[in-house]
């Protein structure tokens, strides 16, 4: 019996994916954005992940959704905004945008999801931060003026400020082009039981159909 629950689960999973391929659901894969918010123009199909280093969902989803960026190729523009959890600058947050000014995020980005998520470092507090980036080489007097930097204090602002207008309220959170809101928590929603990795699977079809959906209107 648990055996033929376990099949029947897996067809539905199977079901849901297929549909989500074909053609995305609104209000069920993915909601609308109100009011959508610009994206740049060109060919290409803007895709925002709204993340944190802390959240043990982004952790979860950082590889497979790496995995799927690089397999859009030339289709996307990719960007990252770090979430802040009270509407306040955290640490965590002007680590991710000190690297983004830095250009170095792919370098560190898996590092510091590794370090928090398995070998359970801390990065709570500005000194935890700056403790870990010169343990990975970093010179701390350099990277903490760059942490400490207008530069990357506009950047918190702007996370913030953009949490606010695409209503951010819970992470990870995908937009595509600016309107189409979808996560693995909506995705995974219809799901007859609700399990991770298959609705972050899940998730990365309808972004699949989402973007084809969006690169209809790009020219």
């Amino acid at each position: 019996m648990r055996l033929l629950r376990l099949m029947l689960a897996g067809l539905a999973m199977l079901c849901f994916a297929g549909a989500s391929i074909a053609a995305p659901v609104q209000g069920q894969d993915y909601n609308l954005l109100t009011p959508p918010q610009p994206t740049e123009p060109g060919k290409k199909v803007e895709v925002i992940e709204f993340f944190a280093y802390y959240c043990p969902h982004c952790n979860a989803l950082d590889r497979s959704l790496n995995e799927w960026v690089r397999a859009q190729g030339d289709k996307i523009v990719f960007k990252r905004v770090h979430v802040s959890a009270n509407g306040e600058p955290m640490p965590q947050q002007k680590l991710y945008f000190a690297l983004e000014s830095m250009g170095k995020v792919e370098e560190y980005h898996s590092k510091i999801f590794y370090a928090i998520h398995f070998q359970r470092v801390h990065m709570n507090t500005d000194a935890d931060v700056i403790d870990f980036m010169v343990k990975q080489g970093m010179d701390r007097d350099k990277f903490t003026a760059l942490y400490n930097s207008f530069t990357v204090q506009s950047k918190v602002n702007r996370a913030i400020q953009m949490m606010s207008a695409y209503k951010i309220d819970s992470w990870p959170t995908l937009i595509v082009d600016g309107k189409y809101v979808t996560s693995p928590a909506i995705a995974g929603a219809r799901m007859p039981s609700y399990e991770e990795s298959a609705s972050q699977n899940l998730m990365l079809k309808v972004l699949d159909g989402l973007v084809d959906q969006a690169a209809k209107t790009h020219h």
